[in-house]
């Protein structure tokens, strides 16, 4: 499905109220179609949660597209990431992560369609459980799934840690990603990291929280175990998407998902790792625009 070339949307930049009444920011398209009696009748809101470490920015191109395709959309900033308000008792755990996206929903006011990367597809996955099919109609996982592969994201997390202090500029800040996404057509500009760091004397720092990375959690097994049950129990559609560059997701892990959940839907991007949307931006979101657009 494509957008009419006519039908460009800006996205407002919005607040919502999360758990806690923290304040969580997002943008939002087409804001006047949610729960309008225009020709997006019956179709879901779609509410996007990014990965760890990442903000609304990440999803690319792919929240204009859906907006200029007329659906209402939203792409949060979770709670510790981007704009939104930090957690003072350094709160970021998939439960409480879920609690904010449940007040959300209630915020919204209608059904949506949930599209979680990694961190945001766990929460996803809890959230659609919880609320159930009426409040959560799709579901999209990210290059997620419960069992994921955990030398790839003790990566995403060296990562993380090993640039916790900031960069003398934002070329430093280039490198540094151009060393860590090597397969990723390295940008002319560095313009686009002000969108995910910030400026804070003299130095540029990623803009989320530190205390996410050393902020207790629940027991790993557990949260495996919890999560897998709430997926093989859904009954709503389910579309897996992996980036076949990915470290975090494996073949094997996709095997063992579509055996427990044999509704699921899988497609891989060939040219993608774990950054899916980011890696083949035109490819994700073809493949998303289609799915959210049954």
């Amino acid at each position: 499905m494509s957008a009419p070339k006519s039908a460009h949307s800006e996205p407002q930049v919005v607040e919502f109220r999360g758990a806690g009444g923290l304040t969580l920011v997002a943008d939002e398209w087409n804001r006047d179609r949610a729960g309008s009696g225009s020709g997006q009748a019956g179709r879901p809101t779609v509410l996007m949660l990014h990965g760890g470490g990442q903000n609304r920015h990440s999803w690319k191109k792919t929240g204009q597209i859906l907006g200029d395709a007329g659906l209402h959309v939203v792409a949060l900033d979770s709670r510790g990431h981007g704009d939104s308000d930090r957690s003072p008792a350094a709160d970021y755990s998939v439960d409480t992560l879920c609690e904010d996206t449940l007040a959300v929903l209630d915020q919204i006011g209608r059904p949506v369609a949930l599209i979680g990367a990694s961190m945001g597809g766990l929460t996803g996955i809890l959230v659609a459980g919880k609320a159930g099919p009426q409040r959560v109609t799709q579901l999209v996982l990210v290059d997620v799934v419960p069992r994921y592969e955990k030398d790839g994201s003790a990566r995403i997390r060296d990562f993380m840690f090993s640039h916790v202090h900031g960069f003398d500029s934002l070329e430093q800040a280039a490198d540094a990603v151009a060393e860590y996404l090597p397969h990723r057509p390295r940008p002319r500009s560095t313009e686009g990291l002000k969108k995910n760091l910030r400026e804070r004397d003299g130095r540029w720092y990623w803009h989320w929280d530190p205390a996410f990375l050393t902020a207790p959690g629940d027991d790993p097994f557990v949260r495996v175990e919890k999560l897998e049950q709430i997926a093989i129990d859904l009954t709503i559609p389910i579309l897996l998407i992996r980036g076949k560059l990915s470290d975090v997701v494996s073949a094997e892990g996709v095997k063992d998902f579509l055996e427990k959940v044999p509704r699921a839907e899988f497609v891989e991007l060939s040219e993608a790792g774990h950054t899916a949307a980011g890696d083949d931006n035109d490819a994700f979101t073809e493949v998303v625009v289609g799915f959210v657009s049954r």
